[in-house]
């Protein structure tokens, strides 16, 4: 399947059973370890013929009973942003992006992002409710995860040997006038870097009333890459 040709309106978990995943055999991917001072710096683009640039900073602050707090700021692309997301554990997000680069969920359960260690051919799938303290209404978030083999990729931050995962997902926010925004990413996520080093973000929805004549409109073109990174010294 082309990362751009889904069926689109369906469960995301209903669509995993057609998805593959490029990448080598190989041995699981680790959990990695973080400490207070770790930061990943990705250059970001996001349009179909203009497309918009920043770059996105995140860095651990806090680690203790609370969890992990890691502070994303991104910088450029029309204006900037600072956020924080919390972490049960390395790959578990209790409070985070899972769509928009600026948004902040509170995610009942929380939301697995990686489970490691990530072993080729694993799959998992959640529903993840978002409660809305603004207007009282519960978003959910569909959210399938297919893991692949290994692959050697290139970023800006040098070249990394990186296991493949693709990520089908719906999510819908209760817009009266769109049906839910149905997601495909891949991600590349380096044990050398503790992170994702590359992905790929595509998105579209369709608008409700339209009936047969509705079509996909584009929402999300996305490239993530790993600039650089470091990892704090024990």
């Amino acid at each position: 399947m082309d990362r751009r040709t889904f069926v689109l309106a369906a469960p995301a978990a209903l669509l995993g059973g057609c998805v593959s995943v490029p990448g080598e055999a190989g041995p699981p991917a680790p959990e990695p370890v973080f400490r207070v001072g770790d930061r990943w710096v990705y250059r970001c683009s996001d349009g179909f013929r203009v497309p918009v640039t920043w770059i996105e900073t995140h860095t651990v602050v806090a680690i203790g009973a609370q969890g992990i707090d890691v502070r994303v700021e991104l910088r450029g692309g029309g204006g900037d942003y600072d956020r924080m997301e919390r972490l049960a554990s390395p790959g578990v997000v209790r409070s985070g992006a899972v769509y928009d680069p600026v948004e902040t969920r509170h995610f009942e359960p929380p939301l697995i992002r990686y489970r490691f260690p990530l072993t080729p051919g694993a799959t998992w799938n959640q529903i993840l409710r978002n409660p809305d303290p603004a207007n009282g209404l519960v978003s959910n978030v569909n959210r399938f995860v297919r893991v692949g083999g290994w692959q050697q990729v290139t970023v800006p931050a040098g070249t990394f040997d990186a296991i493949v995962m693709r990520i089908l997902m719906s999510v819908d926010d209760n817009h009266p006038f769109r049906f839910p925004t149905n997601a495909n990413y891949v991600v590349w996520w380096s044990p050398k870097a503790g992170a994702a080093v590359r992905e790929t973000k595509f998105a579209t929805y369709r608008e409700r009333g339209d009936g047969r004549e509705a079509i996909e409109i584009r929402a999300q073109n996305t490239t993530i890459e790993l600039e650089s990174f470091v990892h704090a010294q024990a």
